[in-house]
């Protein structure tokens, strides 16, 4: 009972979607119908409104990160499936008939959760791949895949399996923009779309 205490608590948790809310509240138009039609930070930064897309960053992180502390402390042992299953929820929200976000910054919040070195890691990842190529999905998938290996190497290999079923979650919802990558069509940050 407990475990499922945990992850239904962290589905609920993990599909609030910050951004819509925030777009919406905003007035800066319905994220569906915008780029990609996902709920996270980069498809929000397509309003042209980086402060919205800062704002559903962090909230998109914050809540990937509370849902591992409250299941940490109500039902330890279960926090890296509450995790799983905040992914899951941020991913395929009910509510919005399964069309969530692509995971990324929820991951992260997760991951700093379990253990600040995995979330450092991540973090570390995702920002050095970011730089380098100045694609926000090459950057996301790198981190994503980064976790779980980060977790098996740092002394946490209870956590590893979870967060390799979260880069796999992470890595499917990026399927389209794998494709982009390897046509080569892929847009870099801070172009115009052709």
């Amino acid at each position: 009972m407990d475990l499922l205490s945990a992850l239904v608590f962290g589905y609920v948790l993990g599909s609030i979607p910050f951004g819509v809310i925030l777009t919406r509240v905003a007035g800066a138009g319905n994220l569906h119908e915008i780029g990609s039609g996902g709920t996270g930070a980069t498809n929000v930064l397509r309003t042209g409104r980086k402060g919205l897309a800062a704002a559903t960053l962090l909230l998109d992180l914050a809540k990937g990160l509370v849902v591992v502390l409250i299941a940490r402390a109500i039902w330890p042992g279960s926090e890296h499936w509450a995790g799983l299953a905040a992914i899951v929820g941020h991913c395929l929200p009910i509510w919005l008939r399964f069309r969530g976000g692509k995971g990324v910054a929820t991951l992260m919040g997760v991951a700093l959760g379990l253990a600040w070195p995995i979330g450092l890691a991540f973090a570390v990842v995702w920002l050095g791949m970011l730089a380098i190529t100045r694609i926000s999905s090459a950057g996301g998938m790198s981190a994503a895949i980064a976790a779980p290996i980060a977790a098996f190497a740092m002394g946490w290999p209870h956590y590893a399996l979870a967060l390799a079923i979260m880069a796999a979650l992470v890595l499917w919802r990026h399927r389209a923009n794998i494709q982009r990558l390897m046509a080569g069509t892929e847009p870099r940050i801070g172009k115009k779309q052709a």
